[in-house]
């Protein structure tokens, strides 16, 4: 098992420091390990912290010889998103600007971690600004798929989901403002939760460039790992007033006591869906039917169609907002962002109210709907990863489609600040994962990571392991 600690659960890694069986800091030597054995190819991790690793990897080893761990965390090895603020490491978010930026603090998440005695193994790669659905940058470069390299693992958490798929570390926070943390694990094959608005507190961040609808969120390879980072980076902070809120819905998540209602939207409209996608997440609908859940098929009964305009306006407009408060972020911005935040400087005031009022009403409409159901199932892509340098795939099943056509199932969560799971599927033909997401109302984090759970148990798929 010596060379094989990457492979172990965080779960397995907390369960074995309990027993004495395996130490913090044999594990976080075979991280780095795996590190260098597939980093090259990849591109995950982009900022290490060696030393520093394994220094705090040795103080997690005598605190659980001592039987003092500090939390669930200690000495469990974990990647960072470089979209969040880290005290002792830059913070580039993909951008010349911010090579070298460096505030000096924790995002609240990622402090909570730290004081829990979670061993962080470094920052992983984003798109400029964390705002494509593939990662590559003027900083970094491009990020491989450990299932195919040659391929994107998606974005903007493509270094993200990475580093766990290949083992590199068992557990990773990431963001999601768009579906960045849901449709990555679906090109990866493991498992992503996009929290509800403000589960995890934010303290300390990036200009927010997509209104309120970044959360940030465990990645793992299973589920009950995902529930063990959510859980221990959980709780309100009166710093961010919405956990208030957030709290307060959790404490109403019901647990699963009988069949659930679930709806499964395959298709929205008539956008195109990868035919294989299609059949294995209609694979997975038939497994939570097979256990006793009452699923129904039809279409989504939410109005969308504000988003076809306003989901790029939004980028545009906090992009502008941001280059007006740091022109020297603007000056070396690759063009595409300088071009879209002078698009976004055209639109009135007028027009950002508009938005946020159709958010607020797409809130309320959300709401109502999971009156009379208790889950969605629809996919997490509408595509299979496509080649890692192009920023989208331009056909979807033989048909034409701009930047988010594979990008279309998720976007619409996050403005209804719901919680989403995405899980693995069975893959293609050719071995690349497909995923799904089950989406629950505001508040029912718990009702999902307990029916992922259920779902796994059924369908197992942590022990597919890339070939890289």
């Amino acid at each position: 098992m010596g060379d094989r600690l990457w492979q172990l659960s965080a779960c397995e890694l907390q369960r074995r420091f309990r027993d004495g069986s395996l130490t913090p800091i044999a594990v976080a030597k075979a991280c780095i390990e795996r590190l260098e054995a597939v980093n090259p190819r990849l591109n995950a991790v982009v900022v290490r912290r060696d030393q520093a690793f394994l220094e705090e990897a040795e103080l997690a080893t005598a605190r659980h010889a001592r039987g003092q761990p500090l939390s669930p965390l200690d000495g469990i090895p974990i990647s960072v998103k470089d979209s969040l603020l880290t005290a002792d490491m830059p913070t580039s978010w993909g951008t010349r600007a911010l090579r070298e930026h460096n505030t000096g603090v924790d995002e609240l998440a990622v402090a909570r971690a730290r004081a829990g005695g979670a061993l962080i193994i470094g920052k992983t790669n984003v798109p400029e600004f964390a705002l494509e659905g593939y990662t590559d940058n003027p900083v970094y470069g491009v990020t491989g798929n450990p299932w195919a390299p040659e391929l994107t693992p998606g974005g903007s958490s493509g270094g993200a989901v990475a580093a766990v798929a290949a083992g590199i570390a068992p557990l990773a926070i990431a963001q999601d403002g768009g579906g960045s943390i849901r449709r990555p694990a679906s090109h990866a094959g493991i498992v992503g939760l996009k929290p509800s608005l403000s589960a995890w507190p934010r303290q300390h961040v990036l200009p927010s460039l997509l209104l309120d609808f970044e959360v940030i969120g465990p990645l793992a390879r299973t589920v009950a790992d995902a529930r063990l980072l959510f859980d221990a980076l959980r709780g309100p902070a009166p710093v961010d007033r919405s956990s208030l809120a957030a709290a307060q819905a959790a404490s109403r998540d019901h647990a699963v006591s009988g069949p659930q209602r679930i709806l499964y939207v395959e298709r929205l409209g008539n956008a195109p869906l990868d035919p294989q996608i299609a059949a294995s997440v209609g694979q997975a609908v038939d497994t939570l039917s097979g256990l006793g859940h009452r699923v129904e098929a039809g279409g989504l009964p939410l109005d969308l169609d504000f988003f076809v305009d306003a989901w790029p306006q939004i980028g545009q407009i906090g992009l502008a907002r941001m280059f007006d408060a740091h022109p020297d972020w603007e000056q070396q911005a690759s063009p595409k962002y300088r071009e879209m935040a002078a698009a976004g400087r055209q639109l009135p005031a007028t027009r950002l109210l508009q938005i946020i009022e159709q958010v607020t009403q797409l809130r309320r409409a959300s709401a109502t709907l999971f009156n009379d159901i208790d889950l969605i199932v629809m996919p997490s892509a509408a595509a299979l990863p496509w080649p890692a340098t192009e920023a989208f795939p331009s056909r979807i099943d033989g048909q034409p489609v701009g930047p988010r056509g594979h990008a279309i199932y998720t976007g619409w969560v996050n403005a209804a600040g719901l919680p989403s799971l995405a899980l693995p599927t069975m893959p293609a033909g050719n071995g690349l994962p497909i995923g799904f997401q089950l989406i629950g109302g505001y508040g029912n984090d718990n009702l999902l990571l307990t029916l992922g759970e259920r779902f796994e148990a059924a369908a197992p798929w942590a022990q597919r392991w890339p070939p890289i």
